[in-house]
């Protein structure tokens, strides 16, 4: 059912000095910093040959990474994403096989612009997975 390794987030307490890092010292490519209101955060994407480094900041009142970022203040690994073909079927099945969608269950549009739900990572081993469809 999971198809590629779409990227792995981390959150960072200072989003220009983590984009600096990525593209002056380690000399990858980086998006620029978008703003996500009904996520609660900023993204930055870093483009790697193989997948994405999406690095995460808390925007606005309430963000669900504040409480990470306090937990973790130098940052951290926050979620993995992988990508499916059939958002809703993924859900339904994963659902069925008894693991627990974040939320209302309803995908939301991730950063991308493609709809989005995410896994409690108590079922997932500690993992916080997010799937996208694609």
């Amino acid at each position: 059912m999971i198809g590629r390794l779409n990227h792995v987030a981390i959150v960072v307490p200072d989003l220009a000095a983590a984009t600096a890092t990525y593209r002056d010292t380690l000399g990858a490519k980086v998006s620029a910093a978008l703003d996500l209101p009904d996520h609660g955060v900023t993204t930055v994407f870093v483009e790697l040959p193989n997948t994405k480094i999406e690095l995460l900041h808390p925007f606005g009142e309430g963000s669900p990474i504040a409480k990470f970022l306090a937990s973790n203040p130098s940052g951290g690994i926050h979620h993995v994403c992988y990508e499916v073909e059939d958002i809703l079927a993924a859900r339904d099945k994963l659902k069925a096989d008894g693991l627990r969608v974040l939320g209302d269950g309803e995908p939301k549009i991730g950063a991308h612009g493609k709809p989005v739900l995410f896994l409690h990572p108590k079922d997932l081993y500690g993992t916080l997975v997010e799937i996208e469809q694609v």
